[in-house]
């Protein structure tokens, strides 16, 4: 892997011990999509240096100038009976540090001038290759702790496949469920019929969707590339993702195949599924907007829910009473989401003609560096690129796109709008590409 791409990863790590220090390790590593050792080894570094330290985000070589040493055979013969045949009245199983005692005690082989092991670690493996050392047994799992109520919001689209596809049209998803569930409180906050969701229509959807609840502190969903775009363009903010920075809500984007990240729409998805649109069997979009209006007030306040926060009662008798969120602001600062990726480093290759694409949009770096990679860091401060290059600032570069005044709420809603738009064709050229050179 080149380094730009390592030092992006590492920095997206130091962005998310700064916002989420209470996650485990194995969240850190999902996320980012490395291993937990690799969380646990970057995680100590980042943690003792200064957050605003550069230099920590470059590799140093700790490769061995040579080969470690292997254990000598007659040594692990002796480890392993050891470990077998307690030696001196030991009415007990030796564990890698007591075997480590008793095998410096073994003047024969010190006699013979054979190298022992000095780390309980090398006992260790010796023991584990050899069956000496049993696996322990999965942790039982702890039940998620429930945020307070209307703070934090999960959204999904669910595919309503009892519509048939239109000869003339869609052959795939003709009518979705956008569905937004509230996880402290499991109610189903709304649920919006659609026959064409888009990057772009998933803004108004979700504007309908905070006018009548509120702002939450966090909303989560899934890498839907209506909400996170293409493949090409999921390390960089969305619009879809920018529209939340600058509503103040943070956001939280589960990694890739792990559905369990947002648990509670895809609970809910099951149970729509199960006790409504395999009841009902929709076959048109009037026929889906009028059974899910049916099954949501059945869902809030009839339906029995068996999550821990409800006590089998539906969740509106769980919580009759719901605390008032800040509504939606009047004017909004369009370029606020800058400082959600502050720090951030983004890997990019240099193209022929020496510059990069960035949120769609290029940038001229040089032409001597075409074919190399450099990582880009977003300085909030400046609204700038920081240009890196084999640990050197090379370049400063102002963010393009950016708005640098306050808009009034739809201005800033309908600016977005336009970007999902751009954004969402582009997508879709690309599938067309794929799909035309697969055929």
């Amino acid at each position: 892997m080149e380094e730009a791409e390592l030092v992006a990863n590492r920095s997206w790590l130091r962005a998310l011990l700064r916002d989420h220090p209470d996650w485990p390790n194995h969240e850190y590593a999902a996320q980012i999509g490395r291993s937990v050792g690799w969380v646990k080894k970057w995680k100590k570094r980042l943690l003792e240096a200064a957050p605003t330290d550069e230099a920590v985000l470059w590799s140093q070589s700790r490769a061995r100038k040579h080969p470690p040493p292997s254990t000598h055979p007659a040594a692990v013969e002796r480890i392993l009976d050891i470990r077998d045949h307690p030696p001196e009245n030991l009415h007990r199983t030796p564990g890698p540090r007591a075997i480590l005692y008793y095998l410096h005690r073994a003047s024969d082989l010190h006699a013979q001038g054979i190298p022992l092991p000095r780390s309980t670690r090398t006992i260790w493996c010796i023991l584990t290759q050899h069956d000496r050392i049993l696996h322990a047994a999965p942790r039982e799992r702890v039940p998620m702790e429930r945020p307070d109520p209307l703070l934090f919001w999960q959204l999904d689209f669910k595919d309503v496949s009892t519509v048939p596809p239109d000869p003339d049209g869609k052959q795939q998803h003709v009518v979705e469920v956008l569905n937004t569930v509230d996880v402290g409180t499991s109610i189903l906050l709304n649920a919006q019929v659609g026959e064409d969701f888009t990057a772009e229509t998933v803004l108004p959807a979700v504007v309908e969707t905070l006018r009548q609840n509120g702002r939450p502190q966090l909303v989560g969903f899934d890498r839907d590339p209506r909400f996170v775009g293409g493949m090409a363009g999921r390390d960089f903010p969305t619009p879809f993702v920018r529209f939340w920075h600058c509503l103040g809500v943070q956001v939280y984007i589960c990694p890739p195949h792990r559905p369990d990240r947002n648990a509670f729409v895809e609970r809910y998805h099951r149970s729509y599924d199960s006790e409504c649109l395999k009841v009902h069997r929709p076959s048109e979009t009037s026929q889906v907007k009028e059974v899910t209006e049916a099954y949501h007030l059945h869902y809030n306040t009839e339906r029995p829910n068996q999550a821990i926060t409800c006590g089998n009662r539906p969740p509106r008798m769980a919580f009759p009473t719901l605390p008032t969120l800040p509504a939606l602001p009047a004017q909004v600062d369009p370029d606020s989401w800058l400082l959600a990726v502050h720090g951030r480093h983004y890997a990019r290759k240099v193209k022929r003609e020496g510059s990069v694409d960035l949120d769609g949009k290029r940038y001229y770096i040089k032409t001597a560096l075409a074919g190399q990679h450099v990582s880009l860091e977003v300085d909030a401060a400046t609204c700038e690129l920081v240009v890196w290059h084999q640990q050197q600032v090379i370049k400063r570069l102002r963010i393009k796109g950016l708005i640098n005044q306050p808009l009034a709420f739809e201005d800033f809603l309908a600016q977005l709008c336009r970007e999902a738009r751009t954004d969402w064709q582009r997508y879709c050229r690309l599938q067309r590409r794929r799909h035309q050179a697969g055929a």
